[in-house]
């Protein structure tokens, strides 16, 4: 049975990569009929494939020490101190993984973005208590906002979503892609239980994940734990956040919040931004048209049926669910 995963990413090659069926077929070593099913298919294949270990896996404690007191040194020297006798081809390639989370960073290192490439994606938990009806209230660990910034125009868009479990993470997601009226190639995240994380030096995303990407052809990319550096810009929009949204506001429920919150980024995206040397809507109609489409929005302007997604709506209560709509 053919994984959440090369669904995926058969459905990102073609449609974002614009690669021929053919050669998808021969890079992920499958049948032409069989990449035709996954392109047909809007849902993700039911059952995923349990990875398989790897012979280094046994030894990568040992290579992470010798890393961390010499991070240059060679993949052949590494094979010598820990007693490698297998393929040291299969030892390189995980050293290759390990090392670059050892070596200093480069002071003169700079980012830049073409558009259309990446968005940024977090949570961030405001400081504050939020009413929800019938007295109660949340507390800021329990009133996760959803964040996304595209690195090319610094665009900026939050939603208060009722959790962070995946049901609800996801139907937020697709709201802030609603809204942005078009698809990031790559979507940048941390190890967000929902999303994935880092197992045995490679990423495991969710079947939930996998399914949302498949869907959107687009790549979902997991940082390594503790690097930071890697999501500077949403790490900068949420202290903008704090600073800049939060003083001096009240909010009455989780509705008035993202009200309040979509309100008050209409006006920051307008902007002029120090690094870009202008605002984020001088660039955001560029950024758009090198992002992908969603092909359920396409389908649906051709009269298909809905998509299953979900858009969150709060009540002064209890949060409840309803069908999305593409733009």
């Amino acid at each position: 049975m053919l994984s959440v995963e090369d669904w995926a990413e058969i459905r990102r090659l073609r449609w974002a990569e614009k690669l021929p069926v053919a050669q998808i077929a021969r890079v992920l070593g499958i049948s032409r009929n069989t990449v035709y099913a996954a392109l047909e298919s809007d849902a993700a294949p039911k059952y995923e494939r349990e990875p398989a270990g790897s012979i280094v896996d046994v030894v990568e404690s040992r290579i992470r020490e010798l890393l961390k007191a010499y991070p240059t040194m060679p993949a052949t020297v590494i094979g010598e101190r820990i007693g490698w006798t297998r393929s040291i081809r299969v030892l390189s390639g995980r050293v290759a993984e390990l090392r670059p989370a050892y070596l200093p960073p480069d002071p003169a290192g700079r980012t830049s973005y073409e558009a259309g490439e990446i968005a940024q994606c977090d949570l961030w938990f405001p400081p504050i208590t939020l009413p929800v009806g019938f007295g109660q209230v949340r507390k800021p660990t329990q009133l996760p906002v959803l964040t996304m910034v595209t690195g090319y125009s610094r665009w900026l868009s939050g939603l208060l979503i009722p959790t962070r479990s995946a049901a609800d993470l996801f139907a937020g997601w697709w709201q802030l892609i609603e809204r942005l009226g078009a698809v990031p190639r790559v979507l940048v995240w941390d190890g967000e239980g929902a999303i994935g994380r880092w197992r045995a030096g490679r990423v495991e995303l969710t079947a939930e994940c996998q399914a949302f990407r498949g869907t959107l052809a687009a790549k979902v990319l997991v940082l390594k734990p503790r690097e930071p550096e890697h999501k500077g810009i949403i790490e900068r929009a949420h202290d903008y956040l704090e600073t800049s949204f939060l003083p001096g506001r009240s909010f009455t429920d989780p509705d008035d919040f993202n009200a309040q919150l979509h309100q008050w980024l209409q006006l920051v995206n307008t902007r002029r931004r120090r690094a870009l040397g202008c605002a984020p809507t001088d660039r955001i109609t560029a950024d758009r048209q090198a992002m992908l489409t969603c092909r359920r929005w396409r389908r649906r302007r051709a009269g298909a049926p809905r998509c299953g997604c979900r858009e969150i709506t709060t009540s002064a209560s209890i949060p409840t669910t309803t069908p999305c709509t593409p733009p």
